[in-house]
């Protein structure tokens, strides 16, 4: 992620209680949390590789831990995966391991040994984070390549449209504000302003509604853009409160 950015975080718990508490204490600790409560919704919003680190709930309804990061890893989502289960059997772990995650906790688990995990695995994370795509229904960001396609078809963008859309992609579906734009894509140059953001949103939406992606960039009246699809607002909408 943008160096400017917090931390991504997407807990996945199917306890009320524990969502709760790992989004407060992670969220003193300067992450930004979002949660799930399933399988299925854990697996669409983990689709949009958005995320640093996932904390990722082996038992849940719908879809069992396990299911949802082998389908991650086989669709090619690299995002690191913190399995979290009340099992403590080798066996487990190494079943865990083995699927692609980069580490096991045990519940009940130590918050300050689990915040040490996580920040070890986002150290671990900034070396190929940058080579990560990112997803937002059909629209594909290759952060490697600086490409963006969608539905399969190239969309050419210039280099501070792509920032745009890469901010706004790195944090899908949470809204991202302008100063936030401002700080992420323009950094210290002085001379650019909010209307600077306003200006490129508007390039970048108009290239996205040539090539058939309209909608995926919004305005949030008086806070700013998101970058979202109907699926993933399905998924975050009634989990936001939960």
């Amino acid at each position: 992620m943008l160096g400017t950015m917090k931390p991504r975080v997407l807990v996945v718990d199917d306890e009320l209680g524990v969502r709760r508490a790992l989004q407060r204490g992670l969220t003193a600790e300067g992450m930004e949390v979002v949660v799930a409560a399933d399988g299925p919704g854990a697996l669409d919003i983990a689709r949009t590789g958005a995320f640093d680190v996932i904390l990722l709930d082996i038992m849940l309804p719908g879809l069992s831990g396990y299911r949802v990061l082998q389908r991650l890893r086989a669709e090619g989502v690299s995002t690191p995966v913190l399995l979290v289960s009340a099992k403590d059997g080798e066996i487990d772990q190494a079943d865990g391991l083995d699927l692609g995650a980069d580490g096991y906790l045990v519940k009940p688990f130590s918050f300050v040994v689990l915040v040490a995990q996580v920040r070890a695995v986002l150290r671990r994370g900034l070396a190929d984070g940058a080579d990560r795509r990112l997803r937002v229904g059909e629209l594909v960001v290759d952060r490697a390549m600086r490409e963006v396609r969608f539905a399969g078809s190239l969309v050419a963008l210039s280099p501070r449209e792509f920032a745009v859309l890469e901010v706004l992609a790195g944090r899908a579906g949470t809204v991202v504000t302008k100063d936030e734009l401002l700080r992420s894509v323009w950094g210290d140059e002085l001379a650019a302003t909010r209307n600077a953001v306003e200006v490129y949103v508007g390039y970048l939406r108009r290239k996205l509604d040539a090539a058939g992606a309209g909608g995926i960039v919004r305005t949030v009246r008086g806070h700013g853009y998101v970058a979202s699809s109907s699926e993933l607002d399905a998924v975050l909408e009634p989990g936001r409160g939960r």
